[in-house]
Parts: structure tokens; C-alpha cells; sequence
């Protein structure tokens, strides 16, 4: 063939050539921009290498012990003891550690009650001066002597009262061996028994109101009383009277029956 001779025109890819080239396209993509990612990340890790560089000499530096200051010798203490509490005392004047403005003050605990009743004892109480065992006894015997002079004029007080206050009638009583009659206890009541000789036994009712409950409250009692004549009778009214012991239960005397009883 000529050079003059015209050459085919060049066909035109198929769509399968295409799609493999636009295929391949991508992946060529991929391959330059990992060329180019080793780049920038040699640019990324340059900050934090510098950095990792840097820390171990702030490591070294940490770990290297601080030259030790000199402390000053302290002097020796002195075997006094005086001396030695003034050796620790602080030199700013010798005063007290006081606590800070700022902090509140201690609370103090709330005595007890026998600790409040003692204070308020002490409060009261005026402090006596020493004495002698011969001004205690005199004081003793003045204060008795006091009390004794009271108790005489309460007593004369009573005995003027009691001759002042009119006397109860006595009963007329009949005088036992020649002695005046004192006030004997006078007793009325029921007999319920005459069957002993010269003896009688006579039923006392009692009514009386509750001190508390203010009710009426009544009770009896029995008493044996002697009857020189026998002249009571079963469920007569008599009246007694107090006398000396006549027999081992009989400390009473019939003086007259006031009402007879049903026969």
C-alpha cells in the first residue's frame, strides 16, 4: 500500500471497551491519590513526632532528683526542762496559735442536768468562812433554842384555844370509886344476844359519807357489854358507855334501855 493511499478511519470503541475504561479510571484514581497520602501523612505525623520527641526529655527531666536544699543544723536541746519548752516555742513574740478568722468558733457541749442544777447551786449559795468546831456547836445550840422557844408558844397558843372553845356536856355519869368522872365514850345501839348471865351484846351502825366518792357508806360492829341486872332483852335500843375491863371482851356498861323491842 502507498503512503498516498487513504487509511480507514478508526472505528469507534464499543460500549464494553467503555464501561472497562471508566472501570480502570477509578483504580488509576486510587493509585495517585496513595502516592500522593504518604505525603501528607509524613505532613500529619511531623506535629506529634516533634512531640514525642520533645516528651522524653521532659520525662528525663522529671525523673532527675532535685538537688536537696540544705537544711540548717539544728541546735543541740538543752537538758532543762524550762529550757528545752522555750527552745520550742515559735520565735514570732512566744504568742499562741489562734485559730483562723475565717473558721467558726467551737461549739461547746450542753452541761447535764445535775451539772446545771449544781451551777445554779453555786450561784445562790454565798461562801460561808471557815469555822471552828466551837462556833458550830454554839450555832447548833442557838438554833435549837429557837425552835425550842417556838414550839412553847405554839403549844400555850393550842391550850388557850382549846379553853377558849365551849366544852360538850358530859353525861351524868356516876363517879367510880371516888374519882372524878372523865369524858368516857357514849355508844347506842341494838342488842342482838342476852344469853350470857350479866352480858349482853349490842350491834352498832355505822353511816358514814365516802371521803373520795362522797356516797353514803354503812357497816355495823359488835360490842359486849355488861348488864348488871340483866335488864336488856333482845332487839332493844340501849345506850353504853365506856368503862374498865370487867371481863376478857367486855370493856363496856349499860346505862339505861331507851326503847324496847318487839316481844
Amino acid at each position: 500500500m502507498t503512503p498516498f493511499e487513504e487509511q480507514p478511519p478508526e472505528e469507534a470503541p464499543e460500549a464494553g471497551q467503555d464501561t472497562a475504561a471508566e472501570e480502570e479510571s477509578p483504580a488509576a484514581g486510587a493509585e495517585e491519590a496513595e502516592a500522593e497520602s504518604p505525603a501528607a501523612g509524613a505532613e500529619e505525623e511531623s506535629p506529634a513526632a516533634a512531640d514525642e520527641a520533645q516528651e522524653p526529655a521532659v520525662a528525663d527531666e522529671r525523673q532527675e532528683p532535685a538537688p536537696a536544699e540544705e537544711e540548717p543544723v539544728a541546735a543541740e536541746e538543752p537538758s532543762g526542762g524550762e529550757e528545752a519548752v522555750a527552745a520550742e516555742e515559735p520565735s514570732g513574740g512566744g504568742e499562741p496559735a489562734t485559730p483562723e478568722a475565717g473558721a467558726p468558733p467551737a461549739a461547746e457541749p450542753a452541761p447535764s442536768p445535775k451539772e446545771r442544777r449544781r451551777r445554779e447551786r453555786g450561784t445562790h449559795r454565798e461562801a460561808r468562812p471557815s469555822r471552828s468546831p466551837e462556833e458550830r456547836q454554839a450555832e447548833r445550840d442557838t438554833t435549837r433554842a429557837s425552835k425550842s422557844r417556838e414550839r412553847q408558844a405554839n403549844r400555850a397558843r393550842a391550850r388557850r384555844r382549846s379553853a377558849e372553845r365551849p366544852a360538850s356536856p358530859a353525861p351524868d355519869l356516876p363517879a367510880a370509886d371516888g374519882r372524878p368522872a372523865g369524858r368516857p365514850k357514849v355508844r347506842q345501839g341494838i342488842v342482838v344476844s342476852n344469853k350470857a348471865d350479866k352480858t349482853i351484846t349490842v350491834r352498832i351502825d355505822i353511816a358514814r359519807r365516802h371521803r373520795r366518792y362522797q356516797r353514803i357508806v354503812r357497816s355495823s360492829r359488835t360490842l359486849h357489854a355488861h348488864d348488871e341486872r340483866n335488864e336488856a332483852q333482845e332487839g332493844d335500843t340501849v345506850r353504853v358507855v365506856e368503862s374498865r375491863p370487867t371481863s376478857r371482851t367486855k370493856r363496856w356498861r349499860l346505862i339505861d334501855v331507851l326503847e324496847r323491842g318487839e316481844q
